[in-house]
């Protein structure tokens, strides 16, 4: 897929996306080591603790951006749309992240890669946060990522991520200006569920990934919204979704390519008739 026309810098600008919903405390700890950066934009929640007044506070000059809709997946894309950088760094607001493998996600782009995908199980990684139950959640699932999408991924849900911003109109993402549901629901892809719409989409692009050794630490305060029942549903969904989106396009395109050379012999006849008629006058 050519999403691309230009060559990318050598020394490229970097955007910090941090989606955050009441984590004030947390951004206490986290914006001072993010302040050498292009750009780190902050996309509010609707908190309710200072979370925005805290980063104004902190970093005069951060980005401060308001979801349209709810869930992380909305809160992500808003930041996207809203990132002037050259990479984009998804970065996580609850001190999970740690700000010194930044490097390691731009030594991975600026040496060819489209993605640069953190795993906590590669050499070098690891998690002082996941459970039992969610390791092995996260282990199920990424062996039916890898089966049916034919990847080669370590670790499917870690949202530690970055990637060049020239990637994202061969994601396809749900836009922010999309309206929310009357109902008070989150449309698909609004959730959780992001982390494994991006990495399914990075792979159907055929963009070339190149997984990151990242230590996952333990969030500081507050608690998690993510619940692993209900949200390791919302992935298996996802992969699947994911599945049979790629096969519908795949046939789109085959389809198409089919028909271009029936089309182009009908134009070439077309024209053909054209010019036996303009001799013939």
């Amino acid at each position: 897929m050519t999403f691309r026309t230009t060559p990318r810098p050598l020394d490229p600008t970097i955007s910090i996306v941090v989606p955050a919903r009441n984590e004030a405390k947390n951004l206490e700890i986290i914006l001072p080591l993010l302040k050498d950066f292009h750009e780190v934009i902050l996309v509010d929640g609707n908190s309710v603790d200072g979370t925005v007044e805290t980063a104004l506070r902190l970093m005069p000059d951060i980005k401060v951006v308001h979801q349209t809709r709810k869930g992380k997946g909305n809160a992500l894309t808003c930041g996207f749309e809203a990132a002037t950088g050259d990479i984009i760094v998804m970065f996580d607001a609850d001190c999970s992240a740690d700000s010194e493998e930044i490097p390691r996600f731009i030594e991975a782009l600026t040496n060819g890669a489209d993605v640069a995908k953190g795993s906590r199980n590669r050499e070098g990684g690891g998690s002082a946060d996941i459970t039992l139950i969610r390791g092995l959640g996260n282990k199920g699932l990424n062996l039916v990522c890898n089966v049916l999408l034919g990847t080669h991924y370590t670790d499917l849900c870690y949202g530690y991520n970055a990637f060049w911003a020239d990637i994202l109109p061969a994601l396809d993402l749900l836009p922010s200006t999309a309206k929310a549901p009357a109902d008070g629901s989150m449309l698909w892809g609004d959730g959780f569920e992001i982390e494994t719409i991006l990495t399914c989409r990075m792979a159907a692009a055929k963009l070339r990934v190149t997984e990151v050794a990242s230590y996952e630490q333990l969030r500081v305060h507050g608690t998690s919204n993510l619940n692993a029942v209900s949200d390791g549903i919302r992935v298996l969904k996802t992969i699947i979704d994911e599945k049979r989106r790629d096969t519908v396009n795949v046939g789109q395109l085959r389809r198409a390519a089919r028909l271009a050379p029936a089309a182009q012999r009908a134009t070439v006849s077309a024209s053909s008739s054209s010019s036996r008629a303009q001799d013939v006058a």
